[in-house]
């Protein structure tokens, strides 16, 4: 799903505001803590409520295992010239019900109302549709998380109904809205922000060995 720009934990995607990097062992504490709160957790398909700090851990490995492989990309959300302070994640990985690449992330409460969960998506959405061969890309937040589905609509998904979805780490099946963003669309919106048609999303760039500019 990812080439292999992607596949060395030296990658880094870079906002106006924060640096996106590869999860480490030494972020579990802060997962813990972040993820684990009730109201960050009923959110989300797989982190259980409490969190055991070794389910931290072994989320960390598979993340760094899968991005090694291509298979995904996790990525720890931190501030800008605070790199070892994690606030959050954002990922791409296979969904197991469709197949298809599908787009997650989740925010520590502290860091909540301030667009971070947007600003990070759009870099991982733009790496994806930029270096990636994939067509569309999806998304699935529970239909009782508003915030969730407002990240989506600036990111440009289209909404595609309501449905059942299974989540693990709850306990069976709930009610999801639907998202889908494709290559096109992605195309369009940032040829439209070019002319000022929309808003310029906040600058990205990747940082391996230097940091080179990313199409935006």
């Amino acid at each position: 799903m990812f080439p292999d720009l992607t596949r060395d934990d030296v990658f880094r995607l870079e906002t106006r505001r924060l640096w996106l990097r590869w999860p480490r062992l030494a972020d579990a504490q802060a997962i813990v803590r972040l993820a684990g709160e009730k109201a960050v957790a009923d959110m989300t398909a797989r982190i259980p409520h409490p969190y055991p700090p070794e389910q931290a851990e072994r989320f960390i490995f598979q993340a760094r295992r899968d991005n090694a492989n291509g298979e995904s990309l996790q990525l720890a959300i931190t501030p800008k010239g605070k790199p070892n302070s994690l606030i959050g994640m954002v990922g791409i990985g296979s969904n197991p019900e469709t197949g298809k690449p599908d787009l997650g992330y989740w925010l520590g409460t502290p860091s909540w109302g301030q667009g971070y969960a947007t600003e990070a998506a759009r870099a991982l959405i733009d790496a994806f549709f930029a270096y990636g061969h994939e067509s569309e890309l999806t998304a699935s937040p529970r239909v009782i998380n508003p915030a969730s589905r407002r990240v989506l609509e600036k990111c440009g998904f289209a909404y595609q109904g309501a449905g059942l979805m299974e989540l693990p780490a709850r306990g069976g099946l709930y009610p999801a809205d639907h998202f889908r963003l494709d290559r096109r669309a992605w195309e369009s919106l940032k040829t439209w922000s070019h002319m000022g048609l929309v808003p310029e999303p906040s600058c990205i760039e990747v940082e391996l060995d230097r940091s080179i500019s990313l199409a935006s």
